[in-house]
């Protein structure tokens, strides 16, 4: 599968000033995968690969120092193969189960500069705020599960997903028919690269519902990992709950009944930490950046991956899958989830939402977002049908905001006198 991420892995590579790279992501969404394909394109196959949870016997070599032209000659004698700084890419894979290997890559940049390194893992958080974390001596990426426009090339669509990337300009009835159809499609299948897989190779929704269904059995057997943080019947209940309130303000006490806040708060994080959802937090539009005016217990979420929430919250547990039932959820939770899963891959940062609640009165803008020194509102409308009345106000108590989205089922157009320019939902990485 064609990753986008692999143009920012060419652009680290040339970097004269490139430093060892840690990538970042949840379980399961390709790290290894997307590494081993760079590998094999732009270093002819010269790779050194370090599997940390394969072979924990490796561990000790970044026991004794933290030398790294010692761990070099150690890992050539292990691996029977030297590697050549400046030709070979060294890969630490699940670098998680070694803190000290993630210790040891600040001393890769300052005494072997010229070594292509890349480390990746998957709860990763949990390791680097109880070690020595090297501020300054890495580039780290986050990697997310498939786009839309990923998923459009992974299932053969590459023209299509051109299509939707060029500019912003109108497309025809037919051809907006054509895009929400798979996105449609997108919304079952979600873009974890195995769920992806099944659906391609067996041409079959039920399959990738089954493969969603696995991994979300594996996540919740990850919880065993934090059974010393947080009870894991409280984490399984608030994963569900998390996954159904997509898009609405969390409150703890709504999330697990029979548990009290505080050891709510704490299951939430520990799952936040491990990536699976991530914060959308309630910010004021007054000024950038955005993250000085959060409100601490103002937030909403957006889950890991559209397809995985689907199955959660139990969209397609009666295996049946219509276009019309299709179109209802489209309706819903799912179309913000959509532009909030698009939005976090695309700009790799923190998200905002805009919300004003007043005795007798509430307003709330899906999202904000920071560009070029501005502050972007983005609107989600769900159906043909619901006023935009929250993000008029909006723009009205607002002077320093001087334009909006808002994106639909099938709308390009701009009201310039309103500062609202129309795009449909597909378009949400294009912002």
């Amino acid at each position: 599968m064609k990753r986008f991420i692999t143009d920012r892995l060419v652009e680290w590579k040339s970097d004269s000033l490139r430093k060892p790279l840690l990538i970042r992501g949840a379980r399961q969404v390709g790290k290894t995968y997307s590494v081993l394909e760079f590998a094999r394109t732009h270093f002819d196959g010269n790779i050194h690969v370090v599997n940390f949870e394969k072979n924990p016997d490796l561990h000790s070599i970044f026991d004794f120092n933290l030398d790294s032209n010692r761990i070099l000659e150690e890992l050539e004698l292990a691996l029977s193969k030297r590697i050549i700084p400046g030709q070979d890419l060294l890969f630490f894979d699940e670098i998680q189960e070694c803190p000290k290997a993630i210790m040891a890559m600040r001393y890769f940049y300052e005494e072997n500069p010229e070594l292509h390194l890349i480390a990746a893992g998957s709860l990763l958080e949990f390791v680097l705020h109880s070690i020595s974390f090297p501020v300054g001596r890495l580039q780290i990426l986050s990697m997310y599960p498939l786009t839309f426009q990923e998923f459009l090339i992974a299932v053969g669509k590459e023209l299509l997903a051109d299509k939707i990337k060029s500019s912003f300009v109108q497309l025809s009835d037919f051809m907006i028919k054509i895009v929400n159809n798979e996105m449609y499609n997108y919304f079952i299948v979600g873009g974890m690269p195995e769920s992806v897989l099944a659906y391609i190779t067996k041409n079959s929704f039920i399959e990738a519902i089954n493969i969603q269904t696995d991994l979300i059995t594996a996540f919740r057997q990850d919880f065993s990992k934090y059974a010393g943080h947080s009870d894991r019947r409280c984490l399984n209940m608030v994963l569900t709950s998390v996954a159904r309130k997509t898009g609405k303000q969390i409150k703890y006490s709504n999330l697990a009944e029979g548990y009290s806040n505080p050891t709510i708060k704490k299951a939430f994080e520990l799952l936040e930490t491990a990536l699976l959802y991530s914060r959308v937090k309630s910010a004021s539009p007054t000024g950038v950046p955005l993250g000085i005016s959060v409100k601490g217990n103002r937030f909403k979420t957006v889950f890991l991956d559209i397809g995985l929430l689907s199955n959660i919250y139990g969209f397609y547990s009666d295996k049946v899958i219509s276009k019309q039932k299709l179109a209802a959820l489209y309706n819903g939770k799912l179309a913000e989830q959509f532009v909030g899963q698009e939005l976090l891959a695309s700009q790799s940062g923190s998200l905002f939402y805009w919300s004003r609640e007043t005795r007798g009165s509430s307003a709330e803008v899906d999202y904000l977002l920071e560009r070029a020194g501005e502050i972007i509102p983005v609107e989600v409308k769900s159906g043909k049908s619901g006023s935009l009345k929250s993000l008029h106000y909006l723009l009205g108590s607002f002077s320093n905001i001087n334009m909006a989205y808002v994106l639909t089922e099938d709308k390009y157009g701009e009201l310039p006198e309103q500062k609202i320019t129309f795009l449909p939902l597909f378009k949400a990485a294009s912002i």
